[in-house]
């Protein structure tokens, strides 16, 4: 959901759900406390309550009050610092039925599938709710997410977390249990966001409800399922060519001189295919591709493959160096 630009001097002002993303601590409000160690700790402000761990107590009224990024310490000496989470913090640690759409990939999800506000989204499934939360953020409070989830128990969890993290339910927000084939109603829907097992079996039904120029987006697991949901799309005939990728996140350990890639890394999650929604009767263009060595001659009567030295190209994008 998008949230407001606070003016100088103004009080804080809360989102269409109540929740007040600045500003200072207020009961009821999630707040990380991170140990000098990095450990972090997430508590929810009571008036009265305390946080206790083997390194001593904060009391929660300390922190009510005061302004984000302060240090407090706890009654045996350690000293903790405190802001709210983030929705990338918030994702990552919220109770899970389904596995969680990872923040370099939510990321990922908007932008490459041009989440707008006001946008009208439909979300197969809805999992966790992670990355309702992202979809919400995009839309804004103006547009509309639409999420099927065929378990009635993801479909608490997820409603559990949405609500938790915005402070409430979103205006935005609708939630149907059943498969997007049998229960999608929507039509001029502007994207489509597929995170199942299986996303191929619904091209049809979602190549209905997307206007032209609008866009797929499936987030899949392996390689088989980024083949079957790419050539399904090919073939279908209403889309433009699907572009697959993934994304690999890389954190680096800087300390004066020593600056080296971390031991560790976010590598492999999933796999992402988007495709734009072609015009009704329009028939997509014929793609160039140069065949593999050792491909099979083309049957008689069909179009033979460009000869070697013919650039195999998609728009104005040239061929790879390799293959020039």
């Amino acid at each position: 959901m998008s949230e407001p630009t606070p003016t100088p001097g103004a009080p804080a002002q809360p989102t269409a759900t109540g929740r007040i993303p600045h500003g200072p601590f207020r009961a009821g409000d999630q707040v990380q406390l991170t140990d000098p160690k990095g450990r972090i700790n997430t508590i929810t402000l009571q008036p009265g309550k305390a946080y206790h761990s083997h390194k001593g107590a904060i009391t929660h009224d300390e922190i009510i009050g005061s302004p984000e990024g302060t240090v407090f310490r706890s009654t045996g000496g350690v000293e903790y610092l405190a802001f709210r989470p983030l929705l990338a913090d918030f994702t990552v640690r919220m109770p899970r039925g389904a596995a969680v759409v990872y923040p370099k990939d939510a990321a990922q999800i908007v932008a490459m599938a041009d989440i707008f506000p006001g946008a009208r989204v439909v979300e197969a499934g809805a999992g966790s709710g992670a990355l309702t939360c992202s979809l919400l953020r995009a839309v804004g409070e103006h547009g509309l997410v639409t999420s099927y989830e065929r378990r009635p128990d993801f479909a608490d969890i997820a409603r559990a977390n949405v609500e938790k993290f915005f402070g409430g339910p979103h205006p935005a927000w609708r939630i149907t249990v059943g498969s997007l084939e049998d229960a999608l109603t929507e039509t001029d829907i502007d994207r489509v966001v597929l995170d199942m097992l299986a996303p191929w079996e619904c091209v049809d039904t979602i190549a209905k409800a997307l206007i032209p120029g609008g866009m797929v987006c499936a987030y899949i697991a392996t390689t088989t399922q980024m083949s079957r949901i790419v050539e399904e799309l090919r073939g279908h005939g209403a889309f433009a060519e699907p572009y697959a990728f993934e994304t690999m996140l890389r954190s680096w350990h800087v300390e004066g001189l020593a600056v080296r890639p971390d031991h560790r890394m976010v590598g492999h999650t999933g796999f992402l295919v988007t495709a734009r929604r072609l015009a009704d009767g329009v028939t997509p263009p014929t793609r160039r591709r140069r065949p593999a060595k050792g491909a099979p001659l083309p049957a008689p009567g069909t179009t033979p493959a460009p000869p070697a030295d013919t650039p195999a190209t998609d728009g104005d994008t040239p061929a790879p160096a390799d293959e020039a």
